[in-house]
């Protein structure tokens, strides 16, 4: 975001909702004054990336699901989230379908059985692509950070493989860890 000052805390994005329990995009850019939203742009099966299948622990011949999403502050573009699933996890659920999941992703997949547990999370800068900059409205000399998260259930099984490009503007990306 380009308001100074505003720390991202992951947590709230990679646990399972309560019921009624808003969105934790909604709630976090509320907390901010801002109303979030996302748009799913697509929902499709595909052989992934080597590095998200990878991740994903998947031999060459699997798929995965993956969700593409444009999120949005006040109606402005600020990152563009594609999450991947295994297809053997993914198929035949919410995750394979283009509609929103109440709850969110680690919602459903807690009530399928795999219940996030730990997330490792990695963040680079790069110059944006054209499609980036077309999507998140950026010029041509604007960077991107691109923020990558494994999250894993307890006996370490991978789920969600998710890759967020988000505006830099400029700024650095500020995370908090709360630990209890």
């Amino acid at each position: 975001m380009s308001e100074a000052g505003w720390v991202s805390v992951s947590a709230p994005y990679v646990r399972p909702r309560h019921p009624g329990e808003p969105d934790a995009w909604e709630q976090e850019a509320a907390q901010h004054g801002k109303r979030g939203t996302h748009h799913l742009q697509a929902v499709e099966e595909v052989r992934p990336p080597v590095q998200i299948a990878r991740a994903l622990a998947l031999a060459a011949d699997q798929t995965a699901f993956v969700r593409r999403r444009l999120v949005l502050a006040d109606d402005q573009p600020t990152e563009l989230a594609d999450s991947y699933y295994p297809a053997t996890i993914a198929r035949g659920t919410r995750l394979a379908e283009m509609r929103k999941i109440p709850g969110g992703a680690p919602t459903l997949l807690a009530q399928l059985g795999y219940h996030p547990h730990s997330a490792e999370e990695a963040v680079q800068a790069r110059p944006a692509t054209e499609k980036e900059r077309e999507l998140l409205r950026l010029r041509p000399e604007d960077w991107v950070l691109v923020l990558s998260r494994i999250l894993r259930t307890g006996d370490g099984t991978p789920v969600e493989v998710s890759v967020m490009t988000m505006v830099a503007h400029g700024r650095e990306l500020r995370y908090q860890m709360i630990i209890d």
